[in-house]
């Protein structure tokens, strides 16, 4: 199939399709004042491990300038804190706060009821298709980078 114009971008299509999720996504999370980009942080927060701003940064897909300020307003908000890694007592880290839990978990089904949605629409399987193609994709990206 051949789509004249932007319609044949594979990126253009990538972030309308992004965009298109996000909406629906910032629309679930609205209820608990919490951006798409703060729930990103503490959901790759959520392990409990504490994240480098750079490992953080490298994970939810923020420059660090914008991801120290979303840092410093969860921060205000009491969702997350900074304090000493686990591994090296030197190296500060960034660690969902308990009241940072308890929004993930009041949200948790809003977010995966989102996720409902879409395959709904889209389909269960190829959904899931979907994700597994994107992950083969950045995969190979990733490699083709490293190539370079």
């Amino acid at each position: 199939m051949t789509t004249p114009g932007l319609g044949s971008s594979l990126a253009y299509l990538l972030s309308r399709a992004e965009r298109s999720v996000n909406r629906g996504l910032a629309a679930v999370l609205a209820g608990e004042d919490v951006t798409v980009e703060q729930w990103r942080i503490m959901r790759a927060l959520a392990d409990g491990r504490g994240d480098s701003m750079g490992e953080l940064a490298e994970a939810v897909l923020m420059p660090h300038p914008t991801l120290t300020k979303a840092i410093d307003r969860l921060i205000d908000r009491v969702l997350v804190y900074r304090g000493p890694s686990k591994g090296d007592r030197r190296r500060v880290a960034v660690f969902v706060s308990d009241r940072g839990a308890e929004l993930l978990a009041r949200v948790d089904g809003a977010v995966a009821e989102h996720h409902g949605l879409i395959a709904g629409a889209f389909g269960r399987e190829r959904t899931e298709q979907l994700m597994r193609d994107l992950e083969r994709l950045m995969e190979a990206l990733d490699y083709a980078e490293l190539r370079v």
